[in-house]
């Protein structure tokens, strides 16, 4: 990014869902619902607010009969271990690049809306 701006990226799993029972196993994790966000380290002009960008999405994933099984908790560890699941399954970096990229169109525009001002005249100044 030209403004030198630094981006934290973050995970978060809103929720999983799971078969009861598959393979002799419990709460078998197939789909996994994920919001990936970026937060640039700086904030919009005069406010306390940092640019951020997100995606939202879901990943599906197949138990195989066999396959080293991690039973289902609900901890820090475990959602560890399932960021652990999509970092392996996704284009992380690709993701990364993307929400840069939606970051810095925030921070330097490089569209704006034009008017026509007979039909949107501007508000006069208040004094």
């Amino acid at each position: 990014m030209a403004n030198k701006a630094t981006i934290t990226y973050t995970w978060e799993i809103p929720q999983m869902s799971a078969h009861r029972e598959q393979f002799g196993e419990n709460n078998v994790i197939y789909i996994v619902r994920y919001k990936y966000t970026g937060t640039s380290s700086e904030k919009l002009p005069g406010s306390d607010t940092y640019y951020t960008a997100n995606t939202t999405a879901t990943e599906s994933f197949t138990y195989v009969e066999g396959d080293p099984f991690v039973p289902y908790e609900d901890t820090e560890a475990f959602e560890d271990v399932v960021i652990g699941w999509l970092e392996d399954a996704l284009d992380v970096d690709a993701m990364k690049v993307s929400l840069a990229a939606k970051i810095e169109k925030e921070i330097t525009p490089v569209n704006e809306d034009l008017y026509f001002t007979w039909q949107y005249p501007p508000t006069p100044p208040v004094e």
